[in-house]
């Protein structure tokens, strides 16, 4: 059976955002996002954090307390404990904008690692959706109301990306590294898009339209 999780990351975000939640979800609160969890109405079953953007919180949920000098970021320890702990399906949100960019960085990375363990992952926020594209994991995502599909490539080129169901497809191509986007601002042209890669990391970026 399926074991699905939602992260709250501390970025703030709108009660929008409760579309993501489902009725059995393990919720984690990393830090000030225990602040978003109450914002949706939810209680996390677990809270992890150094609390250096909040205080911590009291309450009678499980809590592990981070120190302040580590190698993880507080995100990255719930990923890390969600992956032992044999979730395969997480969402991240609050992990994405804010005012410090290397998170959302960092949190793009946490992202990445839970995909290459297996797991599928979603980041999100009001205006747009994450996923990976890895080897051997081809995606299929539904067009809904999202206007531009990007694809980037992370850390290393990628070989054999195939795209259809989008106004510029690909076939068997390769996608270079960041220093040239070049599968930025695709766009729908189908109910489905369906993405696939025979080697490297994918970014897929799903951004509603503007208007």
């Amino acid at each position: 059976m399926s074991k699905r999780a939602v992260v709250f990351s501390a970025v703030p975000i709108g009660t929008e955002m409760a579309a993501y939640l489902r009725p059995q979800d393990f919720i984690v609160a990393c830090d000030a996002g225990y602040r978003n969890a109450a914002r949706l109405g939810v209680h996390p079953d677990l809270i992890v954090g150094d609390f250096d953007s909040a205080p911590q919180p009291v309450t009678d949920r499980e809590t592990i307390v981070l120190p302040h000098v580590k190698d993880d970021t507080d995100t990255q320890f719930a990923a890390r404990w969600l992956v032992e702990h044999g979730f395969d399906e997480v969402v991240l949100l609050g992990a994405l904008g804010g005012a410090r960019v290397e998170h959302m960085f960092a949190n793009i990375s946490t992202g990445l690692y839970l995909a290459l363990q297996g797991v599928e992952v979603i980041l999100a926020d009001a205006r747009s959706e994450m996923h990976y594209l890895l080897p051997e994991h081809p995606l299929d995502l539904e067009h809904r109301d999202w206007m531009y599909l990007s694809v980037f490539a992370l850390g290393q080129p990628m070989t054999g990306v195939t795209l259809r169901g989008v106004y510029y497809p690909l076939q068997d191509a390769t996608l270079s590294e960041l220093d040239y986007p070049l599968g930025t601002s695709n766009e729908f042209v189908a109910p489905t898009a369906h993405l696939e890669c025979v080697t490297g990391h994918g970014l897929v970026v799903l951004t509603r339209s503007d208007g």
